[in-house]
């Protein structure tokens, strides 16, 4: 073993049979350390890799803490008409146990997926730019269950010292065409800023935050300004690269 491979950093990537999970599991692997947990295997790398803790019991989630430096906390109920014991269950017992496990493990840093359904009804109401620092405005039981996320990780990281990021995730997909929702559109966060936003989540001086993550699309309603500041965070893509443009007249 390299002295490089010595230092790398564990991370542990809960919810890595999910969309984001999955795809930053194969972009993130060859930098660091990875352990990943979810439900159920999606790769037949998954099948000998994936850690199928239950993370609505702690004896199950404080194992996956061996060695961590890092979590990105991705699991949990993903849809904004969640009903409540899906929320309560998954994204209120499950999160305050992988945060809980965290501290007593020692690990260093904790990346939380939020959302901007914490902030939705700006949104639904048209209350246009919408900072980070704004109170939070759910939409949503799923968006409540994120706000519950933002605020123990503020109290963990004021009482207890852990590194504590929030990434509001916008709409991940690899092809923003496939809707004409102008709303997604402004949100849609692309595969290579999902990659970056969540590299410098890991690697960046700071301590503790909520920030925006999207790309840079023109029609965008979300401030990325401390994201930029604080995480180092430069997205380069928008969706109108995406959109085929039609040919000048001659």
């Amino acid at each position: 073993m390299t002295g490089t491979e010595r230092t790398r950093r564990r991370v542990l990537i809960t919810g890595a049979s999910g969309g984001i999970g999955q795809f930053l599991e194969g972009r993130l692997r060859n930098d660091y350390e990875l352990v990943t947990q979810g439900r159920t295997p999606r790769t037949p790398e998954q099948e000998k890799t994936l850690r199928r803790a239950d993370l609505e019991v702690y004896a199950e989630v404080l194992p996956l803490m061996e060695g961590v430096d890092t979590v990105l906390h991705l699991a949990g109920a993903a849809s904004p008409e969640s009903e409540w014991d899906d929320v309560l269950n998954a994204n209120i017992v499950g999160f305050r146990n992988v945060l809980e496990a965290a501290r007593e493990a020692g690990v260093r840093r904790f990346v939380f997926a939020s959302s901007n359904h914490a902030m939705g009804m700006y949104d639904r109401l048209g209350e246009w730019p919408v900072y980070s620092h704004q109170l939070p405005r759910v939409d949503s039981l799923y968006g409540v269950s994120k706000v519950f996320g933002e605020a123990l990780g503020r109290f963990y990281h004021d009482e207890f010292g852990i590194d504590f990021l929030a990434l509001r995730v916008g709409w991940f997909s690899s092809d923003p065409t496939e809707t004409d929702k102008e709303i997604l559109r402004a949100m849609w966060l692309s595969e290579d800023d999902t990659e970056q936003v969540f590299r410098c989540a890991i690697e960046a001086d700071t301590s503790y935050g909520i920030y925006y993550a999207v790309s840079d699309n023109h029609n965008r309603r979300w401030d990325l300004l401390n994201t930029m500041l604080e995480l180092g965070y430069r997205p380069r893509d928008s969706w109108t690269d995406r959109v085929e443009q039609p040919e000048a007249r001659r």
